[in-house]
């Protein structure tokens, strides 16, 4: 499972998880930073990523267009790095099996 974090969350949680997520990127990492969410969303779709974001417009194109990518909500408002890679470790198997799920476009975790 590959996720490409968006840019409202640290550049560090892909080296941070990489033992649970490998091959994960930050927007950043692939100058993707000040990119808009429509060329985020056909990157992700081109290159098999999974979007994690704390922004709910990811979630509406979720809806409306479904997967692929598939879309992790991170509803934690301002919070530390620690808390974000911990909300991830704790939901692993959740997002490991959202991933093989062909039914579902999106997932958000508390």
């Amino acid at each position: 499972m590959k996720l490409l974090f968006d840019q409202n969350l640290s550049f560090r949680l892909p080296r941070l998880l990489a033992d649970l997520y490998p091959d994960s990127v930050h927007v950043r990492d692939v100058g993707l930073y000040e990119a808009d969410d429509g060329v985020i969303w056909e990157y992700a779709k081109a290159r098999g990523f999974c979007i994690v974001s704390k922004d709910s417009d990811f979630q509406q194109r979720s809806l409306l267009l479904g997967a692929p990518p598939k879309f992790i909500w991170l509803r934690l408002g301002n919070c530390s790095v620690a808390d974000g890679e911990a909300l991830l470790r704790k939901h692993a198997v959740t997002i490991h099996t959202f991933a093989q799920d062909t039914a579902e476009s999106h997932l958000m975790l508390p």
